[in-house]
């Protein structure tokens, strides 16, 4: 019988296009299967090697998880909806230089500049609110006039607000909404994790940074803006990157964290830090037009093991770098999370916890599903395998190896020198032509990745073969579809058309 089923924007792609198929089946295996022979070229994001649904991928029935019912042997009937629910965002982990003088702080760490030193310190006789914790000044009664005559907010609520503590992990796309509204809504307390500078290509969506916050550090931007939006608010810059070495030290001075990470070992760092010091975790994720949003408490449901167990193969999954981000879609789900943090602080309506949330731009649409706690779970389930935080990089599959132990790999300045070489090799670029049209290397092919199974005839096995992308991860993809094909001289340019603007054509546009 036909079966619909809804696919989602990073999935549609392969197939045609199509945001939904009908497809055949008496149960979930025939109607995956069916949908796999269909769009052959989907299979591979689906299913494993040895032929099982890829645990990055679940399958809902209407509304529910096919796990918890009958999984894959679930029945289905004509009138039923079946959605497919990957892991999105996140998946190329592109590693950043660490700056000078950045060193992991918090706020009762022994490692504090002596910047922050001086702020935390200083007198703070200007600003009356500091040295009234159990009441409301004047001021602060004015400012929150529009919460405090909420009756599920009032005073009370308003002082619950000004004793909250929340930690943001990423001052991103995510985290720069979620900050300016927590910060205008009161928050006491916000903790801002980031080791970032301001870049050109954050101002789209980035909105806390101005064209004139370029090159400055993300956490300092941001916390001039935020006490400019509520002077009575304590901000505190963890200047450093999220490790399993701090991690919990850092979060365990908070009462709340919100994930607004951009990939995959970060985001399982924080949902283990979260689940081993049991404090809710406010997930939100973002990918071109698709956005998802949950409530991680291990205490009362699942954590993000639980949906997901392990992440897509590194370079699998594009990231928004990659792949790309409508600038408006991170505010929407950003604040979706900054609305979780406050209902989580008052303890009032209903949470996510339990709940997915799915947005989709396009369709202008939400949808939900609902999360169950896993038995199995390593970290949360009856049988904890998983006690401590591990090496997460490790975990998600990112190779520590310099490239130049690398057979695959060829760094930037390698490939100039065998142009200037005059070496007899094919250049492909694997972008998307309005990638291409931004920038290119002079003498690149273009075969967009989707292409490459039509196009591969168009290469010599003979040859040398690079392929690139924007950063890499794409171009890895290409790379090993063709080796499927019998071709054995490839290379893929490290870093991608953006280490070659860095290290080899400076005055290259980078996007």
């Amino acid at each position: 019988m036909p079966v619909k089923v809804l696919i989602p924007i990073a999935l549609q792609r392969f197939t045609d296009k199509k945001s939904s198929v009908e497809v055949e089946g008496k149960n979930i295996n025939e109607v995956m299967l069916d949908l796999a022979f269909r769009f052959p070229e989907l299979r591979k994001h689906i299913y494993s090697e040895d032929g099982n649904i890829r645990s990055f991928v679940n399958i809902y029935l209407n509304q529910e998880d096919v796990r918890f019912l009958q999984k894959l042997e679930t029945p289905v009937k004509k009138s039923d909806v079946i959605t497919i629910v990957p892991s999105i965002a996140g998946g190329l982990f592109k590693k950043k230089k660490k700056l000078e003088n950045q060193v992991p702080v918090g706020p009762d760490s022994d490692h504090v500049t002596e910047t922050q030193k001086s702020e935390n310190t200083a007198p703070q006789a200007q600003h009356p609110i500091q040295t009234i914790i159990d009441g409301l000044t004047d001021e602060e009664t004015k400012r929150y006039n529009r919460h405090i005559i909420i009756p599920e907010v009032g005073v009370e609520g308003q002082k619950q607000l000004k004793r909250a503590r929340v930690l943001i992990v990423g001052a991103g796309g995510l985290g720069c909404p979620t900050s300016l509204y927590l910060a205008a809504a009161g928050v006491g307390k916000i903790g801002l994790v980031d080791f970032d500078v301001v870049d050109h290509t954050n101002l789209h969506r980035q909105i806390i940074f101005t064209t004139q916050d370029v090159g400055k550090k993300k956490v300092e931007a941001a916390k001039q803006k935020l006490k400019a939006v509520n002077p009575n608010v304590d901000i505190i810059l963890h200047e450093t990157k999220l490790t399993s070495q701090n991690a919990m030290d850092i979060i365990r001075n908070y009462d709340i964290v919100i994930d607004g990470t951009d990939n995959y070992p970060t985001r399982y760092l924080v949902n283990d830090a979260c689940v081993l010091l049991g404090k809710p975790n406010i997930y939100g994720s973002i990918f071109q037009f698709d956005g998802q949003a949950s409530v991680f408490d291990a205490s009362k449901g699942p954590c993000y093991r639980c949906l997901y167990k392990e992440p897509p193969p590194h370079g699998l999954v594009p990231s928004c770098a990659e792949g790309g981000v409508l600038g408006i879609l991170p505010g929407i789900i950003g604040l979706i999370q900054a609305t979780e943090a406050i209902k989580l602080i008052l303890g009032t309506g209903d949470s996510l916890v339990g709940r997915l949330l799915l947005f989709n731009a396009l369709d202008m649409s939400f949808r939900e599903l609902k999360l169950r706690k896993d038995p199995t779970c390593p970290l949360c389930g009856t049988n904890k395998t998983i006690t401590q935080l591990i090496d997460y990089e490790q975990f998600c599959g990112i190779s520590q190896k310099p490239v130049e132990e690398d057979d695959e790999q060829i760094n930037p300045k390698k490939l100039k020198e065998l142009f200037d070489k005059k070496e007899d090799l094919i250049l492909v670029d694997v972008r998307e032509q309005s990638e291409y049209q931004i920038c290119h290397i002079e003498g690149s092919k273009l075969i967009p990745l989707g292409q490459i199974k039509q196009r591969s005839e168009e290469l010599d096995k003979n040859k040398l073969i690079v392929l690139h992308c924007h950063h890499g991860g794409r171009s890895m993809q290409a790379l090993s579809y063709l080796k499927s094909l019998g071709f054995t001289k490839l290379k893929n340019l490290d870093g991608g058309i953006d280490a070659w603007a860095d290290e080899v054509e400076p005055t290259m546009t980078k996007y």
